[in-house]
């Protein structure tokens, strides 16, 4: 009875862990393309959508840098359904020129960390005569 029993069990917790969330993204890259150093603060959202069986949790958002500002759906995703992650860079202050950044997102997903990248290139703004 003892060894039906721990078979049970064991082929109920496989069956548990198979139940997972995944996540996929529409896109994991944004190029900005050109912008002016006059208005330096470009914002992109990229949307995913939990495409697994359990809810999905974005635990952390972390930009490779602090003039990117990485904000996320802090709920649960049910399966089915998309979320977001808002990324601002801002370039005040920064010199002008081509940039590229990554945001590293942690989930309870299947494939636990994703990165997604921006780029963009800051023109130096122009001297009034």
């Amino acid at each position: 009875m003892k060894k039906i029993l721990s078979i049970v069990c064991m082929l109920m917790m496989s069956i548990a862990m198979m139940a997972q969330a995944q996540i996929k993204f529409d896109k994991t890259s944004h190029d900005f393309g050109k912008f002016s150093e006059n208005d330096p603060i470009v914002k992109c959202t990229f949307t995913f959508t939990n495409t697994g069986d359990k809810p999905l949790v974005i635990n952390q958002a972390v930009a490779s840098c602090g003039c990117t500002v990485p904000t996320y759906t802090k709920t649960p995703v049910q399966p089915g359904e998309k979320g977001t992650i808002n990324v601002t860079y801002n370039g005040t202050g920064k010199f002008p020129g081509h940039f590229r950044k990554t945001i590293t997102i942690r989930s309870n997903a299947k494939t636990e960390m994703v990165r997604l990248s921006i780029e963009g290139d800051m023109q130096e703004e122009e001297e009034k005569k």
